[in-house]
């Protein structure tokens, strides 16, 4: 296959065209890096990387022109400050636009989308939430600009006639993870910094469980339309704590303090895997403690030189 991965120099769009390029297929990364990093893509004769936002038509267009792709898989995302809503609306609306322009010149036969489980908005209506659950609405409020903006782009491709998918995702973890509370809490723990933990629950899944079922994807299986990433249960943030603790072989000699969540955080985010287990015959594997010590040995390897959340009112930005 021909596969052309926007972001992918980031977190999950490397993990797959690693994946890709291993089954050897041909692949192209379009990315920017502002939250990627150069060193998620290991040179390879299969491997194109395009330095570029996907906000700019005329580098989109050019690339698709040269590389000819037959799937697309849109990892990218803008979600490094929460109150960028021009750069968000740039990426993440306009920037679709431009890869659905592209991919429908191009007959692209499988687009595969990325979408945060945040469209069903800060007050879900039920747990575990179901792919009938509304999107946002008066009592379930979109409250971040980078889920709004999400949204806002998979309306667009639902619009554009592709045959795509649109996957919801939990909280996706492990190596390269640049975001959320892992990569936090490791930089907080080995430099020694006080940490918090939130009082709330997420659905982890670990990023070699979720790009097992995209492959899936881009071989064929699943119908047009969305599905839920999952594994269909959660955890508090302090079991994600107490496991980076374990990882690391540390003791603290108090209790991690609980906080309150934001105004603009959810308290739990449990979304029902059900119809992706059964279409892409697929089911998440790999358990917490296991990819959180992946996860670790990765940041011990690589380190950590900054982490991003796509929240605001954070007492402190790390």
């Amino acid at each position: 296959m021909k596969v052309l991965i926007t972001g992918g120099a980031g977190f999950i769009g490397s993990h797959l065209a690693d994946e890709l390029l291993a089954a050897g297929h041909q692949v192209v990364v379009i990315d920017n890096y502002q939250t990627g990093r150069r060193d998620n893509n290991t040179p390879n004769a299969g491997l194109k990387v395009v330095e570029g936002t996907i906000a700019d038509a005329a580098l989109v267009n050019k690339a698709f022109d040269e590389f000819k792709p037959e799937k697309v898989v849109h990892a990218a995302a803008s979600y490094k400050d929460p109150e960028n809503w021009e750069e968000d609306a740039m990426s993440n609306v306009l920037g679709t636009i431009n890869i659905l322009r592209a991919s429908k010149k191009h007959n692209v036969s499988r687009f595969v989308y990325f979408q945060t489980s945040l469209c069903y908005g800060l007050k879900p209506l039920e747990q575990p939430i179901t792919l009938n659950h509304p999107l946002f609405s008066g009592k379930s409020p979109g409250g971040s600009s980078y889920a709004i903006s999400k949204t806002g782009a998979e309306q667009y491709i639902e619009l554009s006639g592709l045959n795509f998918i649109s996957f919801r995702l939990a909280n996706a973890y492990g190596p390269r993870n640049l975001s959320g509370p892992l990569p936090t809490f490791f930089q907080r723990l080995t430099t020694n910094k006080a940490c918090f933990v939130m009082d709330t629950r997420r659905d982890f899944i670990y990023v070699k469980d979720l790009t097992a079922c995209v492959m899936k994807a881009l071989s064929g299986k699943g119908m047009r339309g969305y599905y839920h990433i999952s594994t269909g249960s959660d955890y508090s943030i302090k079991q994600l704590f107490d496991a980076t603790i374990k990882a690391l072989g540390i003791k603290l000699e108090k209790d991690v303090e609980v906080r309150p969540r934001g105004v603009d955080d959810v308290f739990t985010i449990l979304i029902d895997p059900s119809k992706t287990k059964a279409d892409f015959d697929w089911e998440a594997k790999t358990p917490l403690e296991d990819g959180i010590k992946n996860a670790i040995e990765w940041y011990k390897k690589f380190g950590i030189t900054q982490t991003f959340t796509h929240l605001k009112n954070l007492e402190e930005k790390h």
